[in-house]
């Protein structure tokens, strides 16, 4: 049975939320629900996408191949966000690949019924275009920040990032499972560079390690390294 569009809390959290109860109802009967493995790759860098994914819980990175076959990571996307939407509304292959950091579970909304709501809804092209302008402004600023800052600021604006946006769970860890390596493709660095900082973080302070896991111990320090001091 299909999940009842107009009474799910997520489209509140992304462009959807300026849908029409009457353009929800076709949503449901065209979507699709998808459960997502760990490690499940939900679109490819160069694909044409059939349609807009939404994240109903869960967490996403999204990558792009470099020249040298390295893979970097350009963003983390969690609950609540779509995926796919600049490559329909352009009406080109997809920019990056998405690949789930967890198990999850997406909503996949066909092509043709975004492309209605965007000819037809002008509050939802708006709050589309916003979106849009909002992921390059980000992309500008993580340009800004790999050109600008050395790798251990660019490592502690990155803790604190993922604090941010994914929170901690009951004992304190960041509530996301990354490796090194990811850790590492996202601050443009080696895996061994990236160990190795993590490990001086550790003995300064900063932050404790469980694993994979991570704690910020120390969010005041970590910004002023951010900040260069």
């Amino acid at each position: 049975m299909k999940e009842d569009c107009e009474k799910c809390v997520i489209r509140d959290l992304n462009s959807l939320n300026s849908v029409t109860g009457r353009e929800l109802q076709e949503i449901a009967k065209k979507k699709s629900s998808l459960h997502i493995q760990k490690g499940e790759v939900i679109f490819s860098e160069g694909t044409s996408l059939r349609g807009v994914y939404c994240l109903r819980n869960g967490k996403c990175k999204l990558t792009k191949l470099a020249p040298n076959g390295k893979e970097q990571i350009v963003r983390f996307i969690r609950r609540g966000e779509l995926v796919g939407h600049r490559s329909v509304i352009s009406n080109s292959v997809a920019h990056l690949t998405v690949t789930a950091l967890e198990e999850m579970d997406v909503c996949f909304i066909p092509k043709h019924e975004i492309l209605e709501l965007f000819k037809n809804n002008s509050e939802f092209s708006m709050e589309i275009t916003k979106s849009l302008a909002e992921d390059l402004d980000e992309a500008n600023s993580s340009i800004a920040n790999m050109a600008q800052k050395n790798v251990r600021e660019r490592l502690a604006e990155s803790l604190l990032f993922f604090d941010k946006i994914f929170g901690v769970d009951k004992e304190g860890y960041i509530s996301v499972t990354l490796t090194r390596e990811e850790i590492a493709n996202a601050i443009g660095t080696a895996t061994e560079s990236t160990i190795r900082l993590l490990s001086e973080f550790k003995k300064e302070g900063y932050i404790s390690l469980q694993g994979k896991k991570i704690r910020i111990e120390d969010k005041v320090k970590l910004q002023h390294l951010t900040e260069g001091y």
